[in-house]
C-alpha cells in the first residue's frame, strides 16, 4: 500500500512539473521603468525601429519564438543581431521584469 501511494505522489509531481510554466519574478510595473528608461527608444510602443517587422506584438512574439518571459529574458540578456546585449548593463531581477513588462504589453496590445 506504502509503495502505490508513494508510485501515485510521484507521478502526481511528475505530471505537475511537466506541464507547469516555468515561474519569473518578473515585477511588469518595475519593468515599464527600466523599458522607458533603456527599451523605448527602438522599441517605443512595441514597435521595432531598427527591423520593422520584429516588433514587441505578441503576433511578432509568436512568429519568432519570443513570446515567453524565458525567450526574451535570453534575448535581452546576450542581445542578438542589431539588439545589444545587457548583460552588465542591467541586472537579471531587472532584465526579468522587463520580461514580465513587455509579456504584459503584449497581451495588452501595446
Amino acid at each position: 500500500m506504502k509503495r502505490i501511494v508513494s508510485i501515485l505522489l510521484l507521478g502526481m509531481a511528475i505530471f505537475t512539473f511537466a506541464f507547469s510554466r516555468p515561474a519569473f519574478a518578473g515585477d511588469a510595473a518595475s519593468g515599464a521603468k527600466i523599458f522607458s528608461a533603456n527599451c523605448a527608444s527602438c522599441h517605443a510602443g512595441g514597435k521595432n525601429l531598427v527591423q520593422a517587422n520584429k516588433t514587441l506584438k505578441k503576433d511578432a512574439l509568436e512568429k519568432y519564438s519570443m513570446y515567453s518571459e524565458e525567450a526574451i529574458i535570453t534575448q535581452v540578456t546576450g542581445g542578438k543581431n542589431a539588439m545589444p546585449a545587457f548583460k552588465g548593463r542591467l541586472k537579471p531581477d531587472q532584465i526579468a521584469d522587463v520580461a514580465a513588462y513587455v509579456i504584459s504589453q503584449a497581451d495588452k496590445g501595446w
